[in-house]
């Protein structure tokens, strides 16, 4: 877990004691409702937005990537993934913001084209100092290109 300590008035120093790992929304979805997903050990994190997306998903139902998978379940597990998507276990953990934005808008000044998704991903990494798992459909798009200009470590997860 993230330990915060007064450096001074004007910083903040992050102490972790443990591995991190960011996981993105489809592999939050997949740990969710059962699925095997091979993480390495230590604390599981996400952001706040994927978190939001997994549960819009969970709620809305249909076909998509994120909501696809809950659909697929029967009934009484359905409910109780939903549960688990409303209600996030204990071992997953959401960054605390005030952390997190400061680092989103040093980020920002670097990457300008991030959109916010991405955005508070590689600043959460960033401050948790957490390798940031990533679905399939996530390591095709930009964030990955990003993660490395950033000094970010990262990897490639398939649930199963």
């Amino acid at each position: 877990k993230a330990v915060t300590s007064a450096g001074s008035r004007s910083s903040l120093t992050l102490t972790l004691r443990t591995s991190n790992t960011l996981v993105d929304d489809r592999l939050l979805v997949a740990l969710l409702i059962g699925e095997r997903v091979k993480l390495p050990k230590g604390d599981v994190w996400t952001t706040g937005i994927w978190y939001y997306r997994a549960c819009r998903a969970a709620i809305s139902g249909g076909s998509g990537q994120l909501s696809g998978p809950f659909t697929g379940l029967p009934a009484a597990d359905q409910a109780t993934a939903l549960q688990a998507m409303l209600h996030l276990p204990d071992h997953i953990n959401i960054p605390d913001p005030r952390l997190v934005i400061p680092e989103m808008a040093r980020v920002h000044q670097r990457q300008p084209q991030l959109n916010l998704v991405n955005l508070e991903a590689v600043s959460a990494a960033r401050v948790l100092n957490a390798t940031v798992t990533l679905s399939p459909g996530s390591a095709s798009g930009i964030l990955p290109g990003i993660l490395t200009a950033e000094s970010v470590t990262q990897k490639f997860v398939t649930p199963t």
